[in-house]
């Protein structure tokens, strides 16, 4: 399965895409969901961050906390 990981910045709480990080990787498709977010905090440089994460789908929402970036990741 190709997972895309984007990591961007945020301004007023909105996304800003000023500076943008992306990522394509395939990966198992019975990877779970910890593994996942593992596996995309791991690619984008954000071990050991802290954050809240939000389901959308067949996506998925990371938000760091005092960062003012996200991070989403789509199957």
């Amino acid at each position: 399965m190709l997972v895309e990981f984007e990591y961007t910045d945020l301004f007023c709480g909105e996304v800003n895409y000023s500076w943008v990080k992306r990522e394509k990787l395939f990966v198992s498709d019975d990877i779970s969901d910890k593994q996942l977010r593992r596996l995309a905090k791991k690619t984008m440089g954000l071990s050991g961050v802290n954050g809240t994460w939000d389901y959308c789908g067949d996506a998925m929402r990371f938000t760091p906390y005092r960062l003012n970036t996200v991070l989403f990741i789509t199957f």
